[in-house]
């Protein structure tokens, strides 16, 4: 049984992403199992976290295992002056499988390489969030019917949106055409670009966000604009209303285009929008149970072969 990390979605071959999305539409049909009976899972939200958290907890909890853990750090001995290092050695004694989420970049990577048990990361800083991009991942190929040749357009917070920076590595192998609509405050990164550029992905950027810019879309990811992200406050408050979605600008969208955000949302998508056909980010906050209860036995080694044929399903 090999154990293995799921820090970052860059590492992810075309073939393993298909795996995993095949792992999830099997969790879909399934959700209840004991496939991980007798393990204990720890969750350690050093930030604040709604459905990353209760998905991962719930996606245990569906499979059989026990869950431990905090979603507050004030209250654990950090405050104390523990260092993250001692904090994952100690519950490493405790759990099999680490889901972590924390406000410094690099962190998750930091304790995959300390850690005795496998390190899930449930998003760091601004950089990588790679369990939402693989529920992002399932809910494209879900409303598409595939990851190939699609148009995606990005809109909102691209400088600090760790789900953009997450799907723009992972649809590398898909040929994709992405869309950047950002105010120039939030431009989407050189680096990305860059990233872009090396590996073929074609790209345009907007600062325009109307009706006729997204006309063309098949998936339209909406992002927040997060004010945790920003040291200057009079900075945030001159984008964070800068492109609200509303359904005069879906008039000329394609009949098959669903609109993503990894939420919480602020004000970003009006709630007339909720009822709109083109909607489908509260089903894509769905699909992270099937996709997280993948992430969970693929990093304890339980293969896809063995959830198919797998006796445990609890009806």
């Amino acid at each position: 049984m090999k154990k293995h990390n799921f820090v970052t979605i860059a590492d992810l071959t075309r073939e393993k992403i298909l795996y995993m999305i095949e792992m999830a539409q099997e969790f879909e049909k399934h959700p209840n199992r004991e496939l991980l009976k007798g393990k204990v899972v720890a969750t350690l939200f050093f930030e604040p976290s709604t459905r990353t958290r209760l998905s991962f907890e719930t996606a245990a909890n569906r499979l059989g295992a026990r869950v431990i853990g905090f979603a507050d750090p004030k209250i654990t001995s950090g405050t104390k002056g523990e260092t993250l290092k001692d904090t994952i050695l100690m519950v490493s004694n405790y759990a099999d499988v680490i889901v972590m989420r924390h406000y410094i970049e690099g962190a998750a990577q930091y304790a995959s390489e300390v850690a005795p048990v496998p390190i899930v990361n449930a998003g760091d800083g601004a950089h990588q969030h790679p369990s939402q991009c693989m529920l992002d991942l399932y809910s494209i190929y879900k409303t598409q019917g595939t990851l190939e040749n699609l148009n995606i357009y990005l809109v909102g917070d691209l400088k600090y949106g760790r789900t953009v920076h997450s799907l723009i590595m992972a649809m590398r192998h898909f040929n994709p055409t992405f869309h950047f609509v950002a105010p120039k405050e939030l431009a989407m990164p050189k680096e990305y670009k860059i990233y872009c550029d090396e590996h073929g992905i074609k790209y345009q950027e907007h600062t325009a966000f109307n009706e006729k810019v997204i006309a063309d879309a098949d998936i339209l990811y909406m992002t927040r604009v997060q004010k945790e992200r920003f040291s200057d406050l009079m900075e945030y408050e001159r984008v964070k209303n800068v492109y609200v979605l509303n359904n005069d600008l879906l008039k000329n969208a394609k009949p098959n285009m669903k609109i993503l955000h990894p939420l919480p949302r602020v004000n970003e998508i009006a709630y007339e929008v909720d009822d709109n056909p083109h909607a489908y980010y509260i089903q894509q906050a769905g699909n992270g149970l099937f996709a997280r209860e993948a992430i969970f036995c693929d990093v304890l080694g339980i293969t896809l072969d063995e959830v198919k044929t797998d006796k445990t399903i609890i009806h």
